[in-house]
Parts: C-alpha cells; sequence; structure tokens
C-alpha cells in the first residue's frame, strides 16, 4: 500500500453567532407581551457571523422599530448586546440583555388605579 497524506488544515469559515435559549426566551416572551399589546406585528432574526440581530417591526412592510443585537466581539468592550432604534441610533448598550430590554417593556407599564 502508499501512504496515507493528511488533508491540509483549511481554515474555517466563522461561524453564525447564535441566540441562546434563555436569550431567545426571553426575547420572545418580550415580542409576546408587545403583540398583544398591539404594538408589533412580525419579527425577522438574522443569524451573521459577526452579529445576531433580533428586528421587531410595527408591519411587516417598515423599517424595524427596534433591532436587539449581539456582539461578541464587543464583549470586553461596551458590551455584546446593543438595542438600535428605528432611524439606527444606538439607545442602550451593554453587557447582559436585562437592562438592554427596560426601555421596551416600560413602554408595556400601565398606571392601575386603585
Amino acid at each position: 500500500m502508499g501512504t496515507v497524506t493528511p488533508f491540509p488544515k483549511v481554515p474555517t469559515a466563522p461561524s453564525q453567532v447564535p441566540f441562546e435559549r434563555p436569550e431567545l426566551t426571553r426575547i420572545l416572551d418580550l415580542y409576546g407581551r408587545m403583540v398583544a399589546a398591539g404594538h408589533w406585528r412580525d419579527y425577522a432574526i438574522d443569524l451573521g457571523c459577526e452579529a445576531a440581530v433580533f428586528s421587531a417591526f410595527r408591519r411587516a412592510t417598515e423599517r424595524p422599530e427596534f433591532r436587539i443585537e449581539k456582539r461578541p466581539s464587543l464583549r470586553q468592550r461596551q458590551g455584546m448586546w446593543a438595542l438600535i432604534g428605528e432611524a439606527g441610533q444606538v439607545i442602550k448598550r451593554g453587557h447582559e440583555l436585562g437592562p438592554i430590554l427596560a426601555p421596551i417593556e416600560r413602554r408595556l407599564l400601565k398606571l392601575v388605579e386603585e
């Protein structure tokens, strides 16, 4: 028999940035409450090689009202989570998901009379 030559190591393409199950559960829970309140009607998830993005739409044909981005490359700097508004402005950035979702959750608070 002949000699076996191994294949050369090929650099792997960057993998997708995923949402972990608890993160996606928290985001979809907020999405469900916003749909029930009549604020949102559609969403989109983009899993790219640099970022994972959850976009929430008031209507399907518009720009997203909010984008929730997860960029692991910014983990050591500003934080890997960002809440981006409709015009592209960064509303909030941080290391944890909870405080990033707080400005959206405030819209669901209603004053209750006693």
